[in-house]
């Protein structure tokens, strides 16, 4: 049997994606980023966090459970988890909320993704400001 296919070799584009939309790129170009990793932090730590739109005080209770109280979701403090931050898509920096990115936050059942973070401050056991 005589196989008379031919394979033709395309030129393979460099980059059909742009390199921060992917996994690598994401690390390379946070890896840097101003943030806060959450399992670093000490229990019954206050974080106030700055969105755009928004203001949030989150009290660490362990990991990424926290008390979060704040924007529209949050009028009241609320039980819930922060799983990370990332771009609003899939992508996601566990346990991390960067400055520039959207937090993702878990409570009462549903995911809720802020406004890019435009700024934290660390109060440690109500004594400490550090920005």
């Amino acid at each position: 049997m005589n196989d008379s296919s031919t394979i033709i070799n395309l030129p393979r584009p460099s980059a059909l994606v742009p390199r921060v939309a992917t996994l690598d790129g994401f690390v390379d170009d946070r890896g840097d980023a101003r943030g806060i990793y959450l399992r670093d932090v000490e229990p019954m730590t206050t974080l106030s966090i700055r969105t755009r739109n928004s203001h949030y005080q989150v009290i660490v209770s362990r990991d990424t459970s926290v008390i979060v109280q704040g924007g529209q979701f949050f009028a009241d403090a609320t039980p819930a988890r922060i799983d990370g931050s990332g771009f609003g898509g899939s992508l996601l920096k566990v346990a991390w909320i960067g400055v520039g990115l959207r937090m993702e936050i878990f409570a009462n059942g549903q995911r809720i993704i802020t406004s890019p973070v435009r700024d934290i401050s660390i109060q440690r056991h109500a004594s400490t400001t550090v920005n």
